[in-house]
């Protein structure tokens, strides 16, 4: 749920509704996939951006870089740019890891790509390349590489009791990123790993390969808001004493809702292998701690603490070591804006390196020999504008080097005497300059080309400023305009919407037009006060809230374009995937009269349905926010519907489940609405058919 899913093509047409003698007449639609992708191609072909990477040289001296099919080398004290052989050299042959031969080895290492989601990888490959640890059968084994030979660490993790070892709960992998749950120390002697005991938590289960001739069930143990959490432990092993260490990870105290340790999480060991290092929240999520234990006796100590009681902690806030592998730059929002802080693994801090009022971003260049740290943060003449700032690692000589009109994105010289700084706006096209390190252009490297993109008579992307739900908070969204666009005439409206917690619906980088304009849409996207970059406190005022405050600002947005007289109000549309399938329904049904039309794909329509990890952590539990939780309930909201509802879902979603959208169709057939359903037969966390989808708009909001 929390990230945006692109649209795919998937199944069956099913039409519902209620009410004897009444059905909804399909209309062959003008819209057509021809064109649409014609059009497509057109416009994403019409700029040549004026974007560059570039391959530094001589630690820093030079650099070369790829333009026009052509590689080039710019030589910065002469000045010059030259063609060089633009073959690329040959990459020196990855190294091989080990294989085992064993059959009960399968997988990937943990140091390879992400598994699939919200799933860890089965091994874990040591560091010295000698052992291979996997799970089987709910426990943890490992394998001798040179001998073969394969041993259980444990022997108790079995389905009866539901404890299982090195895999973790489907809710560790989709919320808090686990994509392992086996961590070797650093000289391959020792490994950490999970112990869950889910007795407690009642499998979801789906019906899967249901257009097969024989379908299967699938059981998931999924802990859904309010409901109990799995018991979570980190254990240790020493392959030379072949002893099990339990970390205390929760200071001697019982596994339960107020302690900080109910969730274990990002877990990684320090370069020496001295200590494990993992962060651990409590349930409410709003008390964070970055923790070390002891791999000898399992003893834990807090590293830095995190604390918001307005609402909730980050969980796992950027972190760079720096060489020594005892320092570390921590990312921490305590004073209600993003800033960093210098720590050592005792606790101790050294400097506090940024104290803005305004949000940092990444970090771009840890310069340690010269004592600097360069990073990216949001003060631009708006918040999404990153600007590159460089400070002293003692957080003394802190100064802006790029322009505040223009988003920007660099590459700092190994050597910190210049940097590569591509700027645009969403309606400026970026240009690459070479930069003195205090900021002055020395050479413009690349510009954009837009010459087709003019010939075809695109409309720029237009920023806009609108007014929060609460008539006092600044947002932002984007509007498209099809490139015969005339202010005189009305058009139908599409909004496009995402609007989960801390995600944007507005950007500061070049766009082109989207195609859908040139099919006779207007296109927008509207922020709601859960955007990013604009501090804690601006998203304190969606806690407990959730699905109404978003809501209330997409229906702001419209109301605000529609004021220009340009947009039809009466020909308003919605759309969006996962939070934003959420989005499009709620905002139908609680503004029947702002939006006329929406298609909500894979939509959560109760957070009661959702788990615990990710509701609760902006919702609380059930048991405590009932009115929260009830004023989040779309089905609750059935009896408002007036425009026209396309609900699709794919029947093995195991994230959003197909219950979600199951129960508000009942809601809607019980208030005798009539609506459209599009089911995804055996898929799964994914988008409606796109073509379906515009045809159902066509035919929605361009009939007169």
């Amino acid at each position: 749920m929390k990230k945006r899913i692109r649209l795919h093509a998937i199944g069956i047409l099913v039409f519902l509704f209620s009410g004897a003698a009444f059905a909804q007449e399909y209309v062959n639609p003008a819209y057509s996939a021809k064109r649409y992708a014609e059009l497509s191609r057109q416009i994403q072909n019409s700029a040549k951006l004026g974007t560059l990477q570039v391959e530094w040289k001589e630690d820093g001296k030079a650099f070369e870089f790829a333009r026009d099919g052509k590689r080039y080398r710019y030589d910065i004290a002469a000045g010059t740019k030259k063609e060089i052989d633009s073959k690329a050299p040959s990459a020196d042959p990855a190294k091989q890891t080990p294989a085992a031969n064993s059959r009960r080895v399968r997988g990937r290492s943990n140091s390879q790509a992400r598994p699939p989601r919200a799933r860890q990888f089965k091994t874990a490959l040591s560091p010295d390349g000698k052992f291979m640890a996997f799970c089987l059968e709910r426990n943890l084994w490992l394998v001798d590489l040179d001998t073969h030979r394969e041993f259980a660490v444990t022997d108790d993790g079995n389905e009866r009791d539901r404890v299982h070892y090195a895999a973790a709960n489907w809710t560790y992998g989709e919320e808090l990123d686990q994509g392992t749950a086996m961590w070797w120390s650093p000289n391959g002697r020792k490994i950490a790993f999970y112990r869950f005991d889910e007795k407690l938590v009642v499998d979801y289960y789906l019906a899967m390969e249901q257009t097969k001739i024989q379908d299967r069930l699938s059981a998931v143990p999924y802990n859904k808001a309010g409901t109990p959490n799995p018991e979570v432990d980190l254990l240790i092993y020493d392959l030379d004493s072949r002893q099990t260490v339990k970390v205390d990870a929760r200071d001697g105290k019982p596994f339960d809702n107020s302690v900080v340790g109910h969730y274990l999480y990002g877990v990684s060991w320090t370069a020496d292998g001295a200590e494990l290092l993992f962060h651990r929240t409590n349930r409410r999520q709003n008390i964070m701690e970055f923790c070390a234990a002891s791999p000898a006796t399992g003893k834990c100590r807090v590293v830095v603490r995190e604390e918001w009681p307005a609402s909730w902690t980050e969980n796992s806030p950027p972190r760079r070591f720096l060489e020594d592998g005892k320092r570390f730059i921590w990312t921490s929002d305590r004073t209600g804006w993003k800033n960093f802080y210098l720590y050592e693994l005792s606790g101790k801090l050294p400097a506090t390196l940024t104290s803005h009022d305004f949000e940092v971003g990444p970090i771009v260049r840890l310069d340690e020999k010269a004592g600097k740290l360069y990073y990216m943060a949001r003060d631009g003449d708006n918040p999404m504008k990153l600007q590159l700032h460089c400070v002293g690692l003692d957080g003394q000589g802190g100064k802006r080097l790029t322009d505040p009109a223009f988003f920007h994105s660099v590459d700092v010289a190994p050597d910190g005497k210049h940097f590569i700084d591509t700027a645009q706006t969403h309606d400026r096209p970026p240009v690459t300059s070479l930069m003195d390190a205090e900021g002055k252009k020395i050479a413009e490297l690349a510009a954009s080309d837009l010459a087709d993109y003019d010939k075809l008579g695109l409309r720029r992307v237009e920023l806009l400023k609108f007014k929060a739900a609460d008539g006092k908070t600044d947002l932002y969204g984007m509007l498209h305009v099809p490139s015969n666009f005339d202010p005189r005439n009305k058009y139908p409206l599409l909004v496009s919407v995402y609007a989960g917690p801390e995600t944007v619906g507005a950007h500061e980088t070049f766009m082109l037009p989207n195609p859908l304009t040139e099919c006779g849409f207007l296109v927008a996207s509207f922020d709601s006060r859960t955007a990013s970059g604009r501090g804690k406190r601006f998203l304190d005022d969606i806690y407990l809230k959730l699905g109404r405050v978003e809501a209330d600002d997409q229906a702001a947005g419209v109301k605000s374009l529609a004021a220009r007289g340009f947009v039809d109000p009466r020909r308003v549309g919605i759309f969006g995937t996962s939070y934003g399938g959420t989005m499009s329904a709620m905002c139908l049904l609680r503004y029947p009269d702002v939006f006329h039309a929406a298609c909500a794909c894979a939509a959560l329509t109760d957070y009661r349905n959702y788990d615990t990890v990710y509701a609760e952590r902006y919702m609380w539990i059930p048991q405590e926010n009932q009115a929260g939780y009830d004023a989040a309930c779309i089905t609750n909201y059935a009896a408002n519907l007036q425009g026209r509802l396309m609900i699709f879902f794919g029947t093995a979603d195991d994230n959003v489940h197909p219950a979600n959208s199951l129960q508000l169709i009942q809601a809607l057939q019980r208030a005798g609405k009539s609506f459209e359903v599009q089911v995804g037969p055996d898929q799964g966390h994914r988008a409606i058919d796109f073509d379906r989808m515009m045809e159902f708009f066509r035919e929605s909001l361009t009939k007169n």
